[in-house]
């Protein structure tokens, strides 16, 4: 058999023992990743894993899934502060995977594998996500879990953000003695909360005082009854049976798997003092930029990786390298030409003459000539180019990207001319933690942007490129092309630029075409990533020092930007690139 349909026998196994075990045929499945906590019957599941080693963790996803549609029954709608409801939802969570490992012996593994995985996504410490993890993790503490140094990590955060001290401790018992009941356990989970101090101030003190509700275990014990027999038998896998399907060879036929998630944040994204962003927020507004990073190419691969995109990059310009030599030349001379120095001869004083000493040979009485340098006015000038790394990008279209950065910016460095290589993307398909912010904050409408966005800097300005070369090939990377808000992206690198203290500021944008984010599209009107693009290049283009130049990559882009070429082969890159580069550069 091979390892595609072990694959798929894999996730249509783990489908199954999903329905099994939460005793609820109705539950479908969608590839994607879960929900914290999951919303619906529909539930996400990743593809099966291209390496044994990371079976378990992706067992344990399934697994938690499970366990929540199984041991948890809405009860009221709590009105709390987004952070309380955030680690009142861990705490839940934490207390039906504790309930399954409890019932499903063989789970403890996997759920043990998904909870210290996670902690490895989580690397934003200022994020809520962060933080109220680690309410699931203090309580995976005090049962005997487990937990990696990054599980800690999150831990210790969480203790010293909240202050949760020996006093606590009580708390903690109190839900670990009650999961067992799902209204006890609320009941503790508010009292916790309103010991840290996360609990409104218009909370009515009642609340704390919660009746039995279904959803208890006692209630879920005796759903068999409300079940078909036959239903579930059918739908039933035997659990030993589910465990020998995992047992297939895959060592040989598989890769390791390329993690996607790298979510190492330099900075967070904000625009107060970007005047060119746009003014009118009814037109475009951001939910939230808690989950938004800035991140450098280097940490988006190993120094192995580096080495083998740099190598698969090189690879690709290797056709075109002939006819860019010429061309990079050819630039080279028009630049270096208005670069030139020019000496004004004859003069009282400055440098002696040497060409003209041969006059005083002759005439002793001949005053010495002297000569001084004069500089052509030729502005002091930074260059940005801003590559779309979406998914339309993926194949010949981000090939060609990468080679235009690679060619652009060596020659403009041979010619002094300092250059910023910039990236935009999304860090999700679909929505992120933003969309899950909005989704547990009551779905609003007209939400505005709903992605957490991720901003590459392949090579700031001030670096050389030697240095930054190596990690161009990054661009190449399977997994790092998502989705693309190219308004923000624009908005971003032209701040970027206005810092810069060179006279001429030049900004080369290289896309395939339209914005699209389908979480932000799907909640707000049609055109509103298209509009605001549009505005954010008008603004540029009318009020801005800075030349914003556009290439499109096999789409023709000239109905946003004024200025803009289009490059729909490899073989006519290196000609119409240079050519439009000594066009900017004649001016």
């Amino acid at each position: 058999m091979s390892w595609t349909k072990n694959r798929e026998k894999l996730y249509e196994a783990s489908v199954s023992t999903l329905r099994a075990i939460s005793k609820n045929k109705k539950i479908t499945s969608k590839t994607g990743l879960s929900q914290r906590p999951p919303t619906s019957v529909n539930i996400a599941l990743p593809n099966v894993p291209r390496s044994s080693k990371d079976i378990y963790k992706w067992r344990g996803e399934s697994d938690f899934q499970a366990f929540w549609h199984l041991f948890h029954k809405k009860t009221r709608d709590f009105q709390l502060t987004l952070p309380a409801k955030m680690i009142f939802n861990e705490l839940e969570i934490s207390r039906v995977e504790l309930l399954g490992c409890k019932k499903y012996l063989g789970s403890k593994k996997n759920i043990s594998e998904f909870t210290n995985a996670r902690s490895d996504e989580l690397e934003d410490e200022k994020s809520l996500n962060f933080l109220s993890y680690g309410a699931n993790l203090w309580i995976k503490k005090a049962s005997g879990q487990y937990l990696t140094d990054n599980s800690k990590n999150i831990l210790n955060k969480f203790i010293d953000k909240y202050k949760i001290d020996n006093s606590c401790d009580l708390f903690r018992k109190n839900l670990l003695a009650s999961i067992d009941s799902q209204a006890e356990f609320e009941k503790n989970a508010l009292k916790l909360l309103k010991k840290i101090n996360l609990l409104r101030e218009d909370f009515e003190e009642d609340e704390l005082d919660i009746e039995d509700v279904p959803g208890s275990t006692d209630e879920i014990e005796n759903i068999d009854s409300n079940i078909e027999e036959e239903s579930i038998t059918d739908e039933k896998l035997d659990l030993e049976e589910f465990q020998e399907d995992f047992n297939i060879d895959i060592q040989e036929t598989v890769d390791s798997i390329d993690d996607t998630s790298i979510e190492e944040e330099i900075d967070s994204i904000a625009y107060p003092n970007n005047q060119f962003k746009s003014n009118k927020e009814k037109d475009y507004s951001i939910y939230t930029t808690n989950f938004d990073e800035i991140i450098d190419a280097k940490d988006l691969v190993t120094n192995d990786e580096s080495l083998r995109l740099r190598n698969q990059l090189d690879n690709l310009i290797k056709p075109h390298i002939p006819t860019i030599g010429k061309l990079a030349n050819r630039l080279q001379r028009l630049l270096l030409a208005k670069q030139n120095t020019n000496w004004n001869f004859n003069l009282d004083e400055g440098m002696l003459d040497n060409a003209r000493l041969h006059r005083i040979i002759a005439n002793p009485r001949f005053p010495l000539s002297f000569k001084q340098e004069t500089e052509n006015d030729f502005k002091d000038t930074v260059v940005t180019l801003l590559i779309d790394n979406s998914g339309s990008m993926r194949g010949r279209s981000i090939s060609l990207a990468a080679i235009c950065a690679d060619i652009i910016g060596s020659t403009l460095e041979r010619c002094q001319v300092k250059t910023e290589i910039l990236g935009f993307t999304t860090k999700h398909w679909k929505g992120g933690d933003s969309k899950k912010m909005w989704i547990i904050n009551g779905n609003t409408s007209n939400p505005g942007r709903l992605n957490d966005i991720r901003h590459i800097v392949y090579k700031s300005a001030d670096n050389s490129w030697r240095r930054s070369r190596k990690y161009f090939g990054a661009m190449l990377r399977e997994g790092l092309l998502k989705e693309n808000i190219d308004g923000e992206a624009l908005s971003w690198s032209h701040e970027r630029l206005l810092k810069r203290q060179e006279e001429r500021k030049i900004l080369i944008v290289i896309s395939d075409g339209a914005p699209v984010d389908d979480s932000t599209l799907s909640a707000n009107r049609e055109d509103f990533l298209d509009n605001h693009l549009r505005e954010i290049i008008s603004k540029i283009e009318k009020e801005s020092p800075v030349e914003l130049q556009a290439i499109g990559i096999g789409h023709d882009v000239t109905k946003y930007y004024k200025n803009a070429l289009t490059i729909n082969r490899a073989e006519e890159l290196g000609e119409v690139l240079l050519e439009e580069l000594s066009k900017l550069f004649k001016d």
